[in-house]
């Protein structure tokens, strides 16, 4: 344990450091170390959601409380009864910067937040009490153990998983299935019992509530306070950050065919006036990627990827809008909507927490 001599100029230095780049202009502040951006769970706009979190177990008289530090992504590591949670959320400068770079902010609200964090709560509670030793947890929800899939295929009308996250996230992995539905079971007014009935998830669910109750009052069985690539130990530039984000969630898109395109727009050669399809995708961009995203649960930089590759094409084969734009807007949502439906049920939706 460091003496309280050595803690107080660190946090002098943490603080000259962090008024340095908030004034920094966009493409400056880009270029700043994430480990040099001097910021921490405490103090920050986290606590408070943490402290919800706190008072929700505690209603349940349960004594765990896990530990917090900031990183890259939300995550708990395997073995250890702690999160991680992303930098960004830690400042509104970042916020902001994140929700530039990559067209949203999640977690950004304050229920989607705490939908998160109830949901890594679950894995930190499972990895505290080992809960997924027991031998009923492995028939409820599988084995632990089993290898994470890049990518999962979900079934959005299966009634054998709770609804918490979206893309259907209690299906990607037995360990997720717990924590969704460790979440709906932690989250106030749930319902869980009505909102579940005839449902077979519903007996997960009263599991999960005969297994709280076992634990009851009770201390954690590990209680290390590891912290898995912690911010003040990343050395990679914002910028560096940002493009290996992109990466991740730009990859792989489904295409377009041209055939779907020419049905939704026009090449005809008294439609020439038209405004052309390409300026109208990029007008309604936004309006499109936040539509379909809702209703998919896919992120909002993955649908910008098809978008662009739509305006490309539409481009190339100029192409423009040829009927009211009401009518062309609400087909061009369900196009994408389709698409990114047939991307998911293809077997490409990632594993993300």
């Amino acid at each position: 344990m460091k003496k309280r001599h050595q803690i107080m100029p660190r946090r002098r230095t943490r603080k000259s450091r962090r008024s340095a780049w908030e004034r920094l202009p966009e493409d400056e502040l880009l270029q700043v170390r994430l480990c040099d951006l001097g910021l921490s769970v405490e103090g920050s706009r986290l606590e408070m959601k943490i402290d919800q979190i706190y008072a929700e177990l505690a209603r349940n008289d349960i004594l765990f409380r896990p530990h917090f530090w900031l990183s890259t992504e939300w995550f708990t590591p395997d073995g250890v009864p702690g999160v991680a949670m992303p930098f960004y959320l830690a400042h509104p400068r970042l916020a902001r910067l994140e929700e530039k770079q990559m067209l949203e902010l999640e977690g950004g609200r304050h229920e989607d937040c705490m939908q998160i964090l109830r949901h890594e709560v679950g894995h930190a509670v499972d990895n505290a009490y080992r809960l997924h030793w027991r031998r009923k947890w492995r028939e409820m929800f599988g084995r632990s153990s089993e290898p994470y899939p890049k990518l999962y295929r979900p079934k959005p009308y299966s009634k054998r998983f709770v609804l918490h996250l979206d893309s259907w996230y209690a299906q990607a992995h037995p360990s997720e299935d717990f924590a969704e539905t460790f979440a709906v079971w932690l989250s106030p007014g749930a319902q869980w019992r009505k909102r579940y009935s005839g449902w077979p998830a519903l007996k997960k669910l009263e599991y999960v509530d005969a297994l709280m109750t076992d634990i009851a009052g009770t201390r954690p069985k590990v209680t290390t306070r590891a912290r898995l690539e912690p911010l003040a130990e990343l050395r990679m530039t914002l910028s560096e950050y940002y493009a290996k984000k992109r990466e991740r969630y730009g990859a792989e898109y489904p295409n377009f065919y041209d055939r779907d395109l020419r049905r939704l727009f026009s090449i005809a050669s008294d439609q020439s006036n038209g405004e052309l399809a390409s300026s109208f995708l990029r007008r309604v961009r936004p309006e499109l990627r936040s539509l379909v995203g809702e209703w998919t649960g896919e992120y909002q930089y993955t649908i910008d990827q098809v978008l662009r590759e739509m305006i490309t094409r539409c481009r190339e084969l100029r192409l423009r809008v040829s009927r009211p734009e009401r009518q062309v807007k609400l087909e061009a949502t369900i196009l994408l909507t389709v698409q990114t439906m047939n991307y998911l049920h293809g077997g490409h939706h990632r594993v993300i927490l």
